[in-house]
């Protein structure tokens, strides 16, 4: 016998699946979009140039919409119903696989009708390079990529956590991610003050980002790629990238895809020169859409993963 919660929780899931399915990201109102704004004045009252600083307004920023939702999941115990609404609406506003793999294939639209303008124009939905020089590989490549990374960041994590901590775990998860995004980049205002957000978002995705790794391997002959290959790949090129987690992902996709990523990225000023990832030549733009849909699968793959974990940990 299952008990009752942990069905609800594995329901929710499954169920907050489906509502990212078939909506995709709310336009309005995004519960994500809300938190941002909390965050930004826990950071007016907390902000100092200095990374003690930066802790408390993680311990804050992240701290709170946890501590809401463990009094919410305690507070629904023993009404299923009730609880497996929660959890739906928590996945479906962490989720975003669906607009991912959207964004993914307009980019493919774009460049396979050479509408360099257009596909320049798209990147910045999917990453926050430069886009204004890149040609239609180097386009194609950035795309990929950002599939990749984004695969964990939103869809394999978030439910990861989910499985494991419920839906404390969910928003927890996205609370932490949304801090990356927003305070964990390089630049001179959160040199300091964002680095407790940055590893706090690098040791919740260790795990999310190496079962995206393993999930994409085993999908690779859905977009026609060679598992044995991407194995191969990702092992030899998972840590080769400059995040402890973002090369995992990359590898793993550049080994099931046939590609060979990594190379110069440009962030405004700042220019990065990646190792390359995989041992194919430039991705084409049907490359990009074969990207989406090895996104789609691996995050079909996790829901069913963590529904079912949920509901195994439930067992009496």
């Amino acid at each position: 016998m299952v008990r009752p919660r942990y069905a609800a929780d594995a329901a929710g899931i499954v169920l907050g699946a489906l509502l990212d399915v078939v909506f995709g990201d709310p336009r309005r109102w995004h519960p994500v979009a809300g938190f941002g704004r909390f965050a930004l004045m826990v950071e007016r009252r907390t902000y100092a140039d200095d990374r003690v600083a930066g802790a408390r307004f993680a311990a804050v920023a992240v701290g709170v919409p946890v501590a809401a939702a463990a009094l919410a999941g305690r507070l629904t115990r023993r009404r299923p119903l009730a609880r497996t609404a929660l959890v739906a609406a928590a996945t479906w506003a962490a989720l975003g696989g669906t607009s991912l793999a959207r964004e993914g294939r307009v980019m493919a639209d774009r460049l396979e009708s050479g509408d360099l303008s257009g596909a320049r124009a798209q990147l910045p939905n999917l990453c926050g390079r430069d886009p204004s020089a890149l040609d239609p590989p180097e386009l194609a490549r950035a795309t990929v990529e950002s599939v990749a990374e984004n695969t964990s960041d939103a869809v394999v994590g978030p439910l990861f956590w989910g499985a494991v901590a419920g839906l404390p775990g969910i928003v927890g998860y996205r609370a932490v991610n949304t801090l990356d995004a927003m305070v964990g980049h390089r630049s001179a205002r959160y040199a300091r003050f964002g680095t407790v957000s940055a590893r706090l978002d690098d040791l919740a995705n260790l795990a999310p980002s190496r079962l995206t790794g393993a999930l994409t391997v085993a999908a690779a002959p859905v977009v026609s790629g060679d598992p044995a290959q991407a194995l191969r790949v990702w092992l030899r090129d998972g840590s080769r990238h400059p995040s402890p987690n973002s090369g995992q992902c990359e590898a793993a996709a550049a080994g099931a895809l046939g590609v060979r990523l990594g190379g110069r990225n440009v962030y405004g000023s700042r220019v990065e020169e990646r190792p390359h990832l995989g041992d194919g030549g430039p991705p084409a733009p049907l490359d990009v859409r074969r990207a989406a849909a090895l996104s789609v699968t691996v995050g079909a793959a996790a829901v069913g993963l963590a529904a079912a974990a949920r509901w195994w940990r439930g067992r009496r």
